[in-house]
């Protein structure tokens, strides 16, 4: 890897790994070699960029931290918002660089994707794209069967969260990063994309290779719930409800109905403390 691009990656790591984030580098010309045009990154090919990622850790190292220190703005998802200020922190780690974060769910005003995530974190080597072009043969028919990218250490257990663009900073000479193909049988593809496109809500998909680490059931039980109701989740304020004043502390929801007898255990205890910084 160039000097260049080893710095700035370090860099963004010491900003986000610790807070349970991983982060790749790679060409903006590898992810639009791969899309039409209406997709392209409207970027120089060798412009640098980072693909990041989150993993099962950020649960806890990033979320309920982030919950806890009232960076937390009304009406929107906590994990996006959790999400864009520490892709913000990026951002202010380099005040001398043009930087662009384009987060993962972000669309243009005709409803197209700012970034197919997916596809970028397979330039980037984070994770491998399977799709159905990926299994020869294959037994579908007519059925639209959506691809997934699996990681060769947390399988389907965890998150593409956006893209870094460092507009002006550009590495002609930057070796591609071929993803780790942890799913190679054919008979293992069917397996995964079956479970990904009919079966996705039991987790299987997500062990498609053995994981280091899988979301906790805390984990499981908020990401099941349908983001409309992950306020209520948490126990935090509605939109149609009152704000608590600043000075309450606040009290959560426990994720787990394991003890009903103490229904609003305050499970957010925080192990990382986001720094000092505006919120998102």
């Amino acid at each position: 890897m160039e000097p260049l691009v080893a710095e700035l990656k370090q860099k963004i790591e010491d900003t986000l790994c610790p807070f349970g984030f991983e982060v790749y580098p790679f060409q903006v010309a590898w992810y639009n070699a791969l899309l039409p045009p209406a997709f392209h990154l409207p970027l120089p090919g060798p412009t640098l960029a980072f693909l990041v990622l989150s993993t099962p850790a950020m649960f806890d190292r990033a979320l309920k931290p982030f919950l806890q220190s009232r960076h937390l703005q009304p009406l929107t998802d906590p994990v996006d918002q959790c999400v864009a200020y520490h892709l913000g922190r990026v951002r202010e780690s380099f005040p001398e660089l043009q930087i662009e974060v384009i987060a993962d769910y972000e669309v243009h005003p005709n409803r197209r994707p700012k970034i197919l995530a997916q596809t970028a974190a397979h330039v980037a080597g984070a994770a491998y794209y399977y799709q159905r072009q990926d299994v020869e043969s294959d037994p579908w028919g007519t059925q639209h069967i959506a691809g997934v990218c699996i990681h060769p250490r947390f399988g389907g257990w965890f998150a593409i969260r956006g893209v870094v663009l460092l507009r002006g900073i550009e590495v002609p000479n930057l070796p591609p990063t071929e993803p780790v193909d942890c799913v190679p049988t054919r008979a293992d593809r069917i397996t995964l994309l079956e479970r990904f496109n009919f079966h996705w809500r039991d987790w299987t998909y997500r062990d498609a290779v053995t994981p280091q680490e899988r979301y906790s059931e805390e984990q499981k039980a908020y990401f099941s719930t349908p983001p409309a109701q992950r306020l209520a989740l948490l126990g935090l304020p509605q939109p149609s409800e009152e704000p608590s004043p600043p000075s309450q502390e606040l009290h959560f929801t426990t994720l787990l109905p394991k003890k009903p007898q103490n229904p609003r255990r305050g499970w957010l205890s925080p192990t990382v403390s986001p720094p000092i910084s505006p919120g998102p």
